[in-house]
């Protein structure tokens, strides 16, 4: 059996670049697994269930060794589990190196060995300087007063008063809003939804 393995971060990506790929590889496959999830740990539903799925003399094809993953220790544990315990190969389509189907004397399982280390490396420490620039880019937009999270939820009940101030002209509708602290949009449906609860 050949399986394919294809890997997305987001939702917002696309596996075509890969799914391309295994077509053009030539390879017979018997089932193409697609994952979008994060590569940061194998605790993923569908590579868990190719693994369950691969025998002895089966084949893994990845694009790449990061669609495998981007953790270097558990990138490094799979491989063993797949090539060693579970007897299958493992083929990345974008390093010929990294093919178990050849080589398999000691010179090239050696050769295969140190360019996957290098590589899960490599493939982890572009994880890590992502989330480094995630973190630096949240950080310099909160300076300039960009506000993360859900918007805040106004239930009318609690502005009342406020509109009763602005109904009797003790306050104008500017410092009605920036009591409430609401933009034009929101301080207009409170103000209509209080004007509807008062008909009542």
């Amino acid at each position: 059996m050949i399986y394919g393995y294809a890997r997305i971060s987001t939702k917002e990506q696309n596996e075509d670049r890969q799914l391309i790929a295994f077509r053009e590889s030539g390879y017979d496959f018997d089932r193409i697994f697609i994952e979008k999830q994060s590569g940061k740990d194998f605790n993923r539903a569908e590579y868990r269930k190719m693994i369950k799925s691969v025998r002895k003399g089966d084949v893994i094809v990845i694009k790449s060794i990061d669609r495998l993953g981007r953790n270097y220790n558990e990138i490094i544990e799979q491989w063993r589990k797949i090539t060693k315990v579970k007897n299958a190969d493992i083929i990345v389509l974008d390093m010929p190196i990294l093919d178990t189907t050849k080589n398999k004397d000691l010179l090239g399982t050696l050769i295969s060995d140190l360019v996957l280390q290098l590589l899960s490396y490599v493939a982890e420490n572009e994880r890590v300087n992502i989330k480094q620039r995630q973190t630096e880019g949240i950080a310099a937009a909160k300076a300039k007063g960009v506000k993360f999270g859900r918007s805040p939820i106004y239930d009318y009940r609690d502005y009342i008063d406020v509109y009763d101030r602005f109904r009797s002209q003790e306050i104008t509708q500017k410092q009605a809003m920036e009591i409430i602290g609401c933009c034009k949009t929101t301080y207009y449906r409170l103000m209509k939804a209080i004007r509807k609860a008062k008909s009542l």
